[in-house]
């Protein structure tokens, strides 16, 4: 079954699922600038609009664009800011 989450005073929300990718989400991002928390390996695919990313420990910030995809280490935290209203999927290991 699907459960919906809402973060960030409803700017971000996304649909968790799993199928034979194993637990996953697809989600949407209102502009504005998100520090999230992992605790299991994630790939994060940019399907719409665009995202730049600053993972933990890095100086600096990534652009990503649909179809490309980053990878978030477990037990870490990463920071998105995103400037139009932009789609995800993210693949948990």
């Amino acid at each position: 079954m699907f459960k919906t989450n809402t973060y960030f005073e409803e700017n971000v929300v996304s649909v968790a699922f799993e199928n034979k990718e194993g637990k996953a989400t697809v989600g949407v991002m209102a502009p504005g600038v998100y520090t999230f928390g992992t605790t299991t390996v994630e790939y994060m695919t940019v399907i719409s609009g665009s995202m730049e990313v600053n993972l933990k420990g890095a100086s600096e910030w990534n652009t990503y664009t649909p179809f490309q995809t980053f990878k978030i280490e477990a037990n870490s935290s990463f920071e998105v800011r995103v400037t139009e209203d932009t789609s995800y999927k993210c693949v948990y290991e």
